[in-house]
């Protein structure tokens, strides 16, 4: 099967469905990365995994990992972390700081990052247009009242859906104290499904599970369309200790 070059501010996407069955779910091959694209790209369960020779590569995976946030399981270590641990979780604090981790943190069984600069500009756009949203776990300094950065994740909004793209932490369980704190936070304001993309066994801890792709182009197109009860904002939404 052939591999589509998608023209430039032509950002229609064909079925991935032929994709997953004879090319691993590469969907097609563009050379921008721009917003529009991106938009798209996610509306029809695809994203941007990697670039390469000036090119950006689109896939699809199936069945798609997706977590419905009423369906979030916090086990029983986590949540006396959450109790007894000195934390702050804030979103869109730091969004740029937040992706620029993510880029440069590193990743058993992986060479390098997929997120290079294009992707992080790329992004970055999305998240000043209000589409990309950043949530940072931060810890109490050594001395003093200041907090540090310690760890956190971003991701796309559309409607009432979020898909997650990519999580770090530079302290132990930061990474999940910021998931476990945003989930809800994301109910709140009218999220009702979120995208893992891949699972793994950190995500089925928190009670994800595998949805098939017809089922979940499905959902897109319900909730996708669909308003948030209220933005997500530039806030704190925990803190303990």
């Amino acid at each position: 099967m052939d591999i589509p070059f998608f023209a430039p501010r032509d950002y229609r996407f064909p079925d991935p469905a032929p994709a997953l069955e004879y090319n691993e779910g590469l969907v097609g091959v563009s050379a921008d990365l721009d917003s529009e694209r991106l938009l798209a790209a996610y509306r029809a369960g695809i994203f941007p995994w990697f670039s390469e020779g000036g090119l950006f590569y689109w896939f699809c995976t199936a069945p798609r990992t997706v977590l419905r946030p009423e369906t979030l399981h916090i086990g029983r270590s986590l949540a006396k972390l959450l109790r007894n641990k000195s934390y702050l979780v804030t979103a869109n604090h730091s969004f740029e700081h937040i992706i620029a981790a993510c880029a440069a943190i590193p990743r058993a069984g992986q060479d390098g990052t997929w997120i290079a600069p294009e992707f992080q500009q790329a992004y970055t756009a999305l998240h000043r247009a209000g589409y990309a949203h950043s949530f940072e776990c931060w810890y109490p300094a050594a001395q003093g009242e200041d907090y540090q950065l310690a760890g956190g994740f971003y991701g796309v909004q559309i409607g009432r859906v979020f898909y997650g793209e990519s999580m770090f932490a530079l302290q132990p369980d930061a990474s999940k104290i910021a998931f476990a704190s945003a989930v809800p936070y994301l109910a709140d304001c009218g999220i009702a499904l979120i995208d893992c993309q891949q699972d793994t066994q950190h995500l089925a801890r928190f009670g994800s599970q595998q949805m098939a792709l017809a089922d979940f182009q499905a959902e897109l197109g319900r909730l996708n369309p669909l308003p948030l009860n209220r933005e997500i904002g530039r806030v704190v939404i925990a803190r303990a200790g």
